[in-house]
């Protein structure tokens, strides 16, 4: 017999407690008269913790690779939207496949564009990164393209990201806690002006781009000299000192070693195209 679950039969709701120094907003939601509570997010877990964060790239443009990864223990996915021909459909069913217990999906956008960082969000992504971000004025604006007024200019819609509109109460309310901002450090001129990026409110984290660093420094592909490790080291350190996350991408275990040693908390495990590309070596090579 179905049962009634209006009026007085309705159970009561505990109140759910934030942890400690964890906006309420982002952990407990009121939604048509009942209490979603939100898992600890990403973003608690990095401003939370020192213990190293490690993701991979989607450069393949695939919803296959992505799935065929899911499972595999990497704690968030980027979805490259600069260099790989991703388009809107694809990124909003690549998100959807990560799904609410697969690795957070983040999406790396073109540029500082409103209307590239209204896709990624809109999609659904727990947050963004900013490519080729050189000025705090340009820190700034990626803050603003990616919150709700008061704190930004970003546009209301009835998208994935509040369930097509059936969520977008709570959704508005929360979103500018939740949602990840990062920008990328990679060319001479960010360095220098690293203190000054990471002083900027709204902005979580600060990732190093080393090939287009290394490039910017002069020095072509040569991303082991001692130079890069430096202006490395000043974005860790400038991290440290606002209270950021700093965050890179290596490739090989010895670069992975490099990063941890560096400072580094959130590492990209190279791409699935280079997992794709060592796999079939080795099969080759066999």
């Amino acid at each position: 017999m179905r049962s009634s679950r209006s009026g007085t039969d309705r159970p009561a709701l505990a109140r759910a407690v934030a942890p400690p120094g964890f906006p309420e907003p982002l952990f407990s939601e009121t939604l048509r008269g009942s209490v979603r509570t939100v898992k600890n997010s990403l973003k608690h877990r990095l401003l939370s913790s020192r213990a190293p964060s490690f993701g991979t790239w989607i450069s393949s443009s695939s919803v296959v690779c992505l799935d065929a990864l899911k499972e595999l223990g990497f704690e968030w996915f980027m979805v490259d939207t600069e260099h790989a021909q991703v388009n809107p459909e694809t990124l909003a069913a690549m998100v959807a496949v990560a799904g609410a217990d697969g690795p957070t999906p983040l999406v790396r956008v073109g540029n500082v564009d409103p209307y590239l960082v209204k896709q990624a969000l809109d999609s659904g992504a727990h947050g963004l990164l900013a490519p080729l971000v050189s000025t705090a004025d340009q820190a700034r604006a990626l803050v603003s393209f990616a919150k709700y007024p008061p704190e930004g200019v970003r546009g209301a819609a009835a998208a994935a990201s509040s369930r097509y509109g059936t969520e977008l109460s709570t959704y508005l309310r929360t979103a500018n806690a939740r949602i990840l901002v990062g920008v990328q450090i990679e060319t001479k001129e960010g360095v220098e002006n690293v203190e000054s990026i990471a002083e900027v409110a709204g902005v979580d984290l600060l990732f190093v781009g080393p090939q287009d660093l290394t490039l910017s420094l002069g020095l072509l592909d040569d991303r082991r000299n001692p130079r890069v490790h430096e202006a490395m080291r000043r974005v860790v350190d400038a991290c440290e000192r606002h209270g950021k996350i700093p965050g890179t991408l290596i490739v090989d275990p010895e670069e992975k070693r490099a990063a941890l040693d560096l400072g580094f908390r959130f590492i990209s495990l190279a791409s699935d195209v280079r997992f794709l590309l060592q796999g079939a070596k080795s099969y080759l090579a066999a």
